[in-house]
């Protein structure tokens, strides 16, 4: 039986090795942010924009003078000595759709995404508060206070109870079901 769980868990290993390394190879390393892992590093803030607004570009880490940023939605804009740059988005760019944008360091691509959002050109309305739920009184005489009969019987139910459990547990130590 172990050899059989043996067998199993090798081959289930086996197959989730198989089955991610193509899909490996095919993309490269990501981040969790959406970008790929390079050696130098870079950044697009902010990375929401409406049509024809600038984002900023920065870039550290690349022994190189410069750094060439490309993207179907900017002019191609040149960083150079790690000082940051600024570019216009478009202002035609399509409302809602991400845009690639390519850091190049000799040769060597970083790519993260850039997503076109609508301008808001007037602020959001403020919230204003809701005042709280209008309840009753929270129980049927709107007191807090119990009264005798309450009291009574709950005493009568948990005496019950207890005499109830005294009689079955001195049954079935008595042998009697």
């Amino acid at each position: 039986m172990r050899a059989i769980r043996t067998a199993s868990a090798a081959l289930l290993a086996t197959a989730a090795v198989a089955l991610s390394a193509p899909a490996a190879l095919a993309a490269p390393a990501e981040d969790g942010t959406g970008r790929n892992v390079t050696s130098f590093g870079f950044s697009v803030t902010p990375r929401t924009v409406a049509p024809g607004g600038t984002v900023t570009l920065t870039s550290d880490g690349c022994e190189v003078p410069s750094v060439t940023v490309t993207s179907g939605v900017f002019d191609t804009v040149t960083l150079t000595e790690g000082r940051p740059g600024s570019a216009t988005v478009d202002a035609d760019a399509r409302i809602g759709a991400e845009y690639e944008i390519a850091f190049d360091c000799k040769g060597e691509r970083g790519t993260t995404t850039l997503t076109v959002a609508p301008a808001h050109t007037t602020p959001p309305a403020p919230l204003t508060p809701h005042k709280g739920v209008k309840a009753g009184f929270g129980g049927s005489t709107g007191s807090d206070a119990l009264g005798a009969a309450e009291l009574a019987a709950g005493a009568a139910l948990i005496a019950g109870a207890l005499g109830t459990a005294v009689v079955l547990t001195r049954r079935r130590a008595g042998g009697r079901p």
